[in-house]
């Protein structure tokens, strides 16, 4: 008769975790008492945000001071006394969590752009503290990251001091996606309640758009045996959906996107004609609020890796993937291509992610990029169009025109490889919305002489 787990062994991993970490296991006000002033704080992104330690820190920045704390893409709200006083709070990526506070300039924004494998950006190679979310050890000791690795192996090993929530929940996936216990100094289980969160629902018209850019990309610009990037975003993160009459394609990308397990299931997505890692789904972290039962069959599932995002957004290595197709989503183009998919003029939404590095790298591999983008949107009642004439003053370019070969909108593909300004505005006039084709062309005859 099979004998019933210990308190102590935790079920997942049959492993007596928490006599493995002895005395470095502690509470989460211990773990964060080491952090003095004038230290230089790293949490791990999104998902994987350590909620036991957020608030722990949190109670400590009225004790200590001359404190940064860099939380990118938080699920937390840092908006606390203190604030721009004892400590002061940075992102390479907002999130609806923390967007306010950059927009009214109480924090701040540090872009970040370019990657190397093996190396911290340039950003983020001084934080002396990090704090991460992992799994329960291993029988031999070691913790996987779950479902985001990002950059926390580098970034725990480069911090003088590394603190560790386990997440008794965690999913393990392969990769370069694991720590061991000896690399990190306190350990922290996490016995709070997560935050419910919910997908944003679009309205009508804007389902309705997703679905045909979607579609008409399925069809048009991805043949079968191809191997995607897909970047987040309300609309290409959906894309996975309109692929399940696609064969053989693969997957290399920086955040592998939604309802991506299901095309691996169906034998739809089988990385069988991949350059770079054969036969695996490669990324450095699962979207956030991938659905349970997705993330249930991605659990020690040998067709799935993660990778530190300084590999997967390397330039150099993308490169090598001979014709990868890399599709994103853009908040406006601008009549010549250029594409900003980061701001709303010179604020900061998000943050540039990958989007540079994958349309660089594609067609240096020969492939094809493509930017989606609804013709419109209603803003505070009143459509405006996302094909426009110039950016807005401030805004960030993304994706430089140069790099830009399609742009596709409900109405249509604009092709803009190889392609002069003329005809550039000949093409992205046509898939904008029929309200401001007139507007459109009338200054593109003022601005751009055509």
């Amino acid at each position: 008769m099979a004998t019933a787990p210990s308190r102590h062994r935790d079920q997942k991993s049959g492993t007596d975790w928490r006599a493995q970490l002895g005395s470095r296991l502690v509470s989460a006000d211990e773990a964060v008492s080491h952090i003095k002033s004038g230290d230089r704080v790293c949490l791990s992104i999104a998902q994987s945000t350590p909620f036991e330690l957020c608030p722990a820190l949190a109670g400590r920045l009225m004790e200590i001071e001359n404190v940064v704390v860099n939380h990118g893409a938080a699920v937390m709200n840092w908006d606390l006394p203190g604030l721009g006083e004892r400590f002061r709070l940075e992102s390479m990526y907002l999130s609806p969590f923390d967007r306010a506070l950059y927009h009214r300039g109480a924090a701040d924004f540090t872009p970040i752009q370019y990657y190397r494998a093996g190396h911290l950006p340039p950003a983020l190679d001084n934080f002396n503290v990090y704090l991460m979310t992992v799994s329960p050890p291993d029988e031999y000791g070691y913790c996987n990251f779950g479902e985001a690795q990002i950059m926390s192996k580098l970034l725990a090993r480069n911090a003088n001091l590394a603190i560790a929530e386990i997440d008794k929940n965690s999913i393990r996936v392969g990769g370069d996606n694991s720590i061991h216990i000896s690399e990190i100094d306190y350990f922290v289980e996490r016995t709070v309640e997560l935050p419910v969160i919910n997908l944003p629902q679009p309205s009508e018209e804007e389902a309705r758009n997703i679905a045909t850019v979607c579609a008409m990309v399925a069809k048009e610009l991805i043949p079968d045996r191809a191997t995607l990037q897909i970047g987040v975003g309300s609309m290409s993160g959906m894309l996975c959906k309109h692929l399940h009459g696609h064969h053989e394609l693969g997957m290399q990308t920086e955040v592998i996107p939604l309802h991506t397990a299901p095309l691996v299931k169906a034998g739809v997505l089988t990385g069988k004609h991949k350059k770079l890692f054969p036969r695996l789904v490669v990324g450095a972290a699962f979207a956030p609020l991938t659905p349970r039962d997705e993330l249930d069959f991605i659990d020690g599932n040998p067709a799935f890796a993660l990778y530190d995002f300084n590999t997967t957004d390397d330039i150099r290595f993308v490169a090598q993937e001979e014709g990868l197709i890399s599709i994103n989503h853009a908040m406006a183009v601008d009549l010549t291509g250029q594409t900003n998919g980061e701001s709303i003029g010179p604020l900061m939404y998000t943050g540039t992610g990958g989007q540079t590095a994958f349309v660089v790298a594609a067609c240096l591999a020969g492939g094809k990029t493509v930017i989606v983008v609804p013709s419109s949107s209603m803003v505070q009642g009143k459509r405006v169009s996302r094909i426009v004439p110039v950016l807005d003053a401030g805004s960030v370019v993304t994706s430089p025109r140069g790099f830009v070969h399609h742009v596709v909108t409900e109405y249509g593909i604009a092709n803009l490889k190889g392609k002069s300004i003329r005809r550039r505005i000949d093409e992205l006039v046509s898939v904008a919305h029929p309200d401001f084709r007139s507007e459109l062309r009338a200054e593109a005859r003022r601005l751009y002489k055509v």
